[in-house]
């Protein structure tokens, strides 16, 4: 799978809604909701810097790595 997106979780531990965290970290509405459901296929560091500022956390904890060789 590679590298899992876990931004809902976060979102929901601390409350927060898409347009709520788009508006904080001056993102588009579309481009978070591609981020949020792992359709992205890169992040910029400063919008994940920008991620971790309003959810206040780690990069680690919204990006996971998963290897594809250990699961089969």
């Amino acid at each position: 799978m590679g590298i899992i997106v876990n931004l809902d979780v976060m979102m929901a531990k601390r409350k927060k809604n898409l347009t709520d965290l788009a508006a904080e970290v001056d993102i588009t509405l579309a481009n978070l909701s591609i981020l949020k459901n792992n359709k992205a296929k890169a992040v910029r560091f400063s919008t994940l810097e920008a991620i971790c500022r309003a959810l206040q956390c780690q990069p680690g904890d919204i990006l996971e790595f998963t290897d594809d060789e250990e699961e089969q």
